[in-house]
């Protein structure tokens, strides 16, 4: 071994040695150069320092050889007495392309099957980084997308960590070659249909020629954009705070008068902020510019919203008296025309869960019997709440309890002898409230 080779393999077993050991490990491996590099590694420190480690090998059924690369990696973990698993998935492209989706995909198992407090190791190094960098680059991110991949982050009841993402390709490939390791070789990575591949075979090589160690110093600009994007964090939960958002029946609002004098660039960064706390999909660029345009100073009366993303990741936004609604997905789940309810159990309503639960003797509550017809709003319904003067239309009152336009047709009407005696949880009618004998309370909420 020269000393140069020597030297490599010392800087990639000081990368491991500088990981810390609490938890164990689980080791993402693909049975590729840097994940091969990676668990060799790993097991040598582990050996030494009495780590726990295991590997974790996701098939993604997209190569005619995935199950001899299946069997490959097993092979390998058994040679190193190392616990192996592996986990087979299907990768449904959802109009985000094939590479998201199995990403997505490797992330629900690496989620499933990371232990409380272990530390899941993945082979990204700097060369990876550069490529992430200016993809997101060519899609329009800022400081939080530019800062690219982080070296650790939680992750399920673990953290995510990148113990190789300060080394190069070159690193990683004279240790593999003086430890004589076997790996497997993806015939997708020749690929050019690949926005990945295509850097990495076309575009890195001539920056590399040009401006060589370019990897190193994007490195650098990646810190400092993931540094940027924890002060606008930072700055996002103070403005947030200020915003007095609060959890509705269904969603989620803020304050539009607050939001309003914050600027373009912090109102933004809030809306980003607000909507990853809630785990829910970020807007774009020109989702906020769509924000900014039909909803900041909109109309009291004017019903333009903003929609984003696709399936169970649809997101709105909406406003309502002052206040911007964020809305997930669900809303679109119909309601019944008429249902016969049995009181007795709790009743499916579209996206809903109408429940009777008995209240206290002497305590105010509706009186109802067995079994409660319920409908959906048709029009023209008129109802007396329980302590005003007159009955007024179900339309008038909707909007004078401030209940939100998209709810409204989602309101449960429960009738009993053909009258109209409650509207969802929200009032009682005059004639139908019981403290005498036997009353209940009304629940409505999301399923």
């Amino acid at each position: 071994m020269t000393p140069v080779t020597s030297s490599k393999n010392d800087t990639v077993l000081s990368a491991l040695r500088a990981c810390p050991a609490d938890g164990g490990w689980l080791i993402a491996y693909s049975g590729g150069l840097d994940s091969t590099v990676l668990l060799h590694a790993a097991h040598r420190v582990a050996l030494d320092r009495g780590i726990s480690l295991r590997a974790l090998h996701i098939n993604h059924q997209l190569s005619p050889d995935a199950q001899a690369w299946q069997v490959h990696c097993a092979e390998q973990c058994a040679a190193l007495e190392r616990e192996h698993t592996c986990e087979r998935v299907e990768v449904l492209n959802q109009g985000e392309g094939i590479e998201a989706a199995a990403r997505e995909a490797r992330y629900r198992v690496f989620t499933k099957h990371l232990a409380a407090g272990e530390q899941l190791l993945l082979a990204h190094h700097q060369d990876d980084q550069a490529e992430t960098l200016l993809l997101r680059l060519m899609r329009g991110a800022g400081p939080a997308g530019l800062g690219a991949m982080q070296a650790q982050r939680p992750l399920g009841a673990g953290t995510l960590k990148r113990p190789l993402l300060a080394l190069n390709r070159v690193d990683l490939e004279a240790y593999a070659l003086a430890q004589g390791l076997s790996w497997i070789e993806d015939e997708s990575n020749a690929s050019m249909d690949f926005d990945r591949n295509f850097l990495r075979h076309q575009v890195m090589p001539q920056l590399a020629q040009r401006w060589p160690g370019f990897t190193q110093r994007w490195q650098q600009s990646a810190s400092l954009c993931q540094q940027s994007a924890e002060l606008d964090g930072r700055q996002a939960a103070e403005d947030l705070l200020a915003c007095q958002a609060l959890q509705e029946v269904w969603g989620w609002s803020i304050c539009l008068d607050h939001l309003r004098p914050l600027g373009v660039y912090r109102r933004g960064n809030l809306l980003r902020h607000w909507l990853s706390e809630l785990g829910l999909a970020a807007p774009e660029h020109k989702h906020l510019q769509q924000f900014e345009s039909q909803l900041l100073d909109a109309r009291e009366d004017a019903k333009s919203h903003v929609v984003w993303g696709r399936g169970a990741e649809r997101v709105k936004l909406c406003h309502y008296r002052q206040r911007l609604f964020v809305l997930p997905y669900g809303m679109d789940v119909p309601v019944p025309t008429q249902v016969l309810w049995d009181t007795s159990e709790p009743l499916q309503w579209g996206a809903w869960l109408l429940s009777a639960v008995p209240v206290s003797l002497g305590e105010v509550g509706i009186s109802l019997p067995q079994s409660v017809v319920v409908r959906s709003r048709v029009g023209g319904e008129r109802c007396k709440p329980q302590g005003r003067g007159h009955s007024q239309s179900l339309k008038k009152l909707l909007q004078e309890y401030s209940i939100e336009p998209w709810l409204r047709e989602q309101l449960p009407l429960l009738f009993i002898d053909g009258r109209l005696a409650a509207v969802a949880d929200r009032w009682v009618c005059d004639g139908f409230v019981e403290a005498q004998t036997q009353g209940y309370r009304l629940i409505w909420q999301r399923r």
